[in-house]
């Protein structure tokens, strides 16, 4: 099975909704951003290797990793979604 690149995985309609939601958001109201984002991906233990793959990606964007963006709830859900990739991984 050939694995989807992140541009075809982010065409998600659901995934375009939220991000579209978050933009001017994140300096007036990161807990709700965050919110958004922990809604979009459910519990992490179900949620699909999609969703995963694109909150990795949105997470470690130009604006987080440089600092641009920061609050703690960032840090917490980019945490919850990496342990959870990697849990996957060595399952495999």
């Amino acid at each position: 099975m050939d694995k989807k690149t992140i541009r075809e995985i982010v065409k998600n309609q659901e995934w375009q909704r939220v991000r579209i939601s978050l933009v001017g958001q994140w300096k007036k109201r990161p807990d709700w951003c965050c919110q958004q984002l922990q809604h979009f991906l459910g519990s992490a233990s179900s949620a699909n290797d999609d969703k995963l793959r694109i909150l990795k990606n949105y997470l470690y964007s130009s604006g987080f990793r440089i600092g641009i963006i920061k609050h703690p709830c960032i840090d917490h859900l980019r945490s919850i979604v990496l342990s959870e990739m990697k849990k996957r991984k060595f399952m495999k």
